[in-house]
């Protein structure tokens, strides 16, 4: 699922301060190799395990981490988990070759904004990037398949009331909270409280799972990237 949006607000002018976690040197080389080719980018470090991942994130506090999920001393879900407990502002991608078990959920479940097969085109996956620094959900459309297999749809989501249910529709569409109020004619922090509640009606705790929740419900359509 790669969340789209109508009517966006241009894309940020300061480049998106990068981090590139993966165990493969040469992973991480042709990952650098094509994103300094960005404008709009700048891979700021790399990592080759969680445990590096965590230290040298605390140290460059980038926008974005690319996360692979196999690595060696602390996994990539671990990596994640603890990035965003001590730096919830930093997002994160997951991008692995893994596409298996629970490997999605629970990348999610630790707080990754985002979840990509290595064999992603690059245009997607500057995409992503961009989508994940301006707090868009992004997930390859099998990611989003595998995820909504591992939900349940929640008692909770009958208990919505209908605005709720607009703010939750137009974040599964992937607008930020701006957008969300612009379009629904409220204010910033009354998008934020609905948010609170659909958060707790759910039992989720980011706007990834409620989006994949809702589209899994069919309150919101899935949208293929291109």
């Amino acid at each position: 699922m790669a969340t789209k949006t109508s009517g966006a607000e241009p894309r940020r002018r300061d480049p998106i301060k990068v981090l590139v976690v993966d165990d493969h040197w040469v992973v991480r080389q042709g990952l650098r190799m094509f994103l300094d080719q960005e404008s709009a980018i700048t891979v700021v470090g790399e990592a080759s395990d969680g445990r590096e991942a965590i230290e040298v994130a605390r140290r460059l506090k980038p926008d974005v981490v690319l996360m692979d999920i196999l690595m060696p001393h602390v996994d990539g879900i671990e990596a994640i988990t603890r990035i965003k407990a001590a730096m919830p502002r930093v997002e994160v991608i997951a991008l692995t070759s893994v596409l298996q078990g629970r490997s999605v959920s629970d990348a999610i479940q630790a707080g990754a904004i985002g979840y990509l097969i290595k064999d992603t085109r690059g245009d997607e996956l500057v995409r992503a990037i961009q989508d994940a620094a301006e707090g868009r959900v992004h997930l390859s459309p099998e990611a989003a398949t595998r995820l909504a297999k591992d939900l349940r749809q929640p008692e909770g989501m009958k208990s919505l009331t209908e605005r709720e249910t607009s703010v939750l529709r137009l974040v599964a569409e992937g607008l930020a909270n701006k957008e969300i109020a612009r379009r629904l004619a409220i204010s910033e922090r009354t998008v934020k409280a609905h948010l609170n509640n659909i958060f707790a009606k759910l039992d989720v705790q980011s706007r990834t799972q409620a989006a994949l929740q809702a589209i899994r419900s069919g309150i919101a359509p899935t949208v293929d990237a291109d």
